[in-house]
């Protein structure tokens, strides 16, 4: 530390500041870039660690403290200013950022926004057919801050393309879209494109129509299947939920209910967000799912369980979540349906510490009691039941699907089962963490377990390998149900795991299908293949096309100077230069707008128009 104080005396202040964040592993990325949001958003905090660091040189706390009455103030204003400040990191990225436009007012584009959109690249892997080896290396986002001012008609509806109808034998054209005769749409779909841009596609159709939805979220731990650039901090993967969060309630009937899983690291910040979004009297519950047993190597503690975070559209209207009662009595089918028979309920009533007899019924209760249950005898609420010799009993018929318990706030449902159930499916592993088909099983019967409900709409919008859709067609063949399904996934395994699996599911279970669509891209389809590229000189190519046939961010220069290419070329680090061309495309275009259906530009097929009219709308069949 001597040696670092010493030879900070000979740096320029700007040097200096530098030098002395970098110091702090918080701040710097994997190559040793200084991660300036992360240390905005930290200035913002009052972060402790920040402020004890900036203390420890006496010009820097200068700079950026005041003295009052003996104590040292943070200006923190001073501190973003600065830090913000387009000469403060006057390397090759900032000079080309500057060049083409991507700053303005001295302020990122991600210190500018309010909407997370999110997308996947590979790092050179498709997940889903390679060697164990490969398996392990993970997903990759790029997440990006739209700023209020570019999110104008991100978030119309967009045409969806590429329509297949799933069966358990293959895949045939789709040439209708059915509907109940509300209108509803009761098809099971999976949609491959951007989760948010979907859902808001999706509210088109389905607003106030979904019974349950079910997320299981990137983590942001930095160690889960999941990983980000510059990792999310907790700022941006708020945002990121609450953009989600935000829409999907919209699609939730007057009676539904949310369920988000997540572990330790975003569970307090998740629960505030959702009380803001759903208002604190909608928690239902903070559900403690155990996911492994045994032991394990830990820094401080095993950890053994996640949370389920449950919250209700409106609390008045929600019916606890109902588990199978543990039944002791009969069990007889009537009328098609089976009942067990509650033998002791008379005495409970009649207040007796022993057997009710139906013989004593007039003694203890009168002749108007005896009445009223010899009457629910001749209409079949009630059945008599030899006791010994001389008595008698009377038993109630209870409908099993419709007397279930309360849940208990502990479910145990391990991992490892996931991993099993989906390889016995697949015949391999395909997936990393697929949740356990019984955790979704449990929660959507919990949700749909009265009659009425055997026919609701189940959304994951963060689909995975697709357990939601197992455990829905599972459950419609357990009960005899009706329920749908609608999945949304943005990786490009939707292909490769997710129909697949469905696919075996449907076959497994020996009825179902399902219709498969995607969001039409247009941006996208560059977004693409910038995640793709493997060098610099390929991005470069990439650039040009882009500004010759894409469309460009408004305050992006079209025209590509002889200098931006040589400042491009310069930042050397091909992610960072990724980042940078996914930030020239108007995030407005990433997909073809509904609206412009029939711009010939779009080159949009007339089998496509007519789905999604018959989407939309309900148009003619094909």
């Amino acid at each position: 530390m001597r040696r670092y104080l010493a030879n900070m005396e000979k740096q320029t202040f700007q040097t200096k500041l530098l030098a002395l964040l970098k110091s702090a592993p918080d701040y710097v990325d994997e190559s040793g870039e200084l991660l300036r949001a992360r240390l905005i958003d930290h200035a913002y905090q009052l972060d402790h660690s920040l402020i004890r660091l900036l203390l420890t040189e006496n010009e820097i706390a200068e700079k950026f403290f005041e003295e009052v009455d003996g104590r040292w103030i943070f200006n923190y204003n001073t501190f973003v200013r600065y830090v913000r400040s387009k000469d403060f990191l006057p390397g090759s990225y900032t000079q080309f950022r500057n060049k083409i436009g991507l700053n303005i007012d001295s302020k990122s584009l991600s210190e500018r926004g309010e909407v997370s959109l999110v997308w996947p690249y590979k790092d050179c892997v498709l997940e889903g057919g390679q060697t164990k080896e490969k398996e392990k290396r993970p997903e990759i986002f790029f997440n990006e801050v739209i700023a209020q001012d570019e999110i104008n008609r991100m978030l119309h509806p967009k045409v969806f393309t590429n329509w297949k109808r799933h069966t358990g034998t293959g895949e045939r054209e789709v040439t209708e879209i059915q509907r109940d005769e509300n209108g509803t749409i009761r098809e099971n779909l999976i949609i491959k494109g951007n989760n948010l841009i979907a859902l808001h596609s999706l509210r088109e159709e389905f607003h106030g129509k979904v019974k349950l939805i079910y997320i299981d979220p990137p983590y942001n731990t930095g160690n889960d299947s999941f990983k980000y650039n510059d990792r999310f901090n907790h700022s941006s993967w708020l945002t990121f939920m609450k953009n989600r969060l935000e829409v999907s309630r919209e699609l939730l009937t007057h009676d539904g209910v949310f369920f988000a899983s997540c572990d330790d690291n975003e569970h307090a910040y998740l629960k505030v967000l959702m009380d803001e979004i759903f208002g604190n009297e909608n928690f239902v519950a903070n559900f403690v799912i155990i996911r492994a047993e045994g032991g394990g190597l830990a820094k401080q503690v095993v950890k053994g369980h996640d949370y389920l975070l449950t919250y209700a559209k409106n609390i008045e209207n929600f019916e606890p979540l109902r588990k199978p009662k543990d039944v002791r009595g009969k069990i007889v089918e009537k009328d098609g349906e089976k009942y067990w028979i509650e033998v002791d309920w008379l005495r409970r009533e009649f207040g007796k510490y022993g057997t009710c007899y139906y013989e004593d019924i007039e003694k203890i209760k009168g002749k108007r009691k005896k009445d009223e249950i010899d009457k629910g005898i001749e209409d079949g609420q009630y059945i008599l039941l030899k006791k010994g010799e001389n008595k008698t009993v009377v038993g109630r018929y209870r409908a099993l699907e419709q007397d279930g318990s309360k849940f208990y706030s502990v479910l145990k449902h391990l991992n490892a089962d996931g991993k099993n159930e989906l390889k016995d499916l697949m015949g391999e592993n395909t997936f990393a963490f697929p949740k356990p088909t019984s955790l979704l099983k449990e929660i959507i019967l919990g949700a749909t377990f009265f009659k009425k409900d055997k026919d609701a709409i189940v959304l994951d919008f963060h689909a995975g390998s697709g357990t939601t859709a197992q455990a829905v067609l599972e459950l419609n063949k357990q009960d005899k149900g009706n329920r749908k399904f609608i999945l949304v996934e943005q990786m490009n395994y939707v292909k490769s795991v997710t129909v697949p699996r469905v696919e075996k599911a449907i076959k497994k279970e020996d009825s179902g299908d399902f219709v498969y669509c995607e969001l039409m891209q247009y941006n996208q389809t560059y977004m693409d293949k910038i995640q793709s590229a493997q060098s610099s000189e390929e991005l470069l190519g990439i650039w040009r096309e882009m500004s010759r046939e894409s469309f460009l961010n408004w305050y992006v220069k079209p025209e590509i100077p002889a200098e931006a290419e040589d400042h491009f070329i310069a930042i050397k680090d091909v992610e960072k230069q990724k980042q940078c061309l996914a930030e020239l495309l108007d995030k407005n275009q990433l997909y073809v707008h509904l609206s412009e259906i029939e711009d010939e530009k779009f080159d949009v097929s007339e089998v496509d128009k007519v789905l999604n009219k018959k989407f939309y709308d309900g148009g003619d069949d094909v």
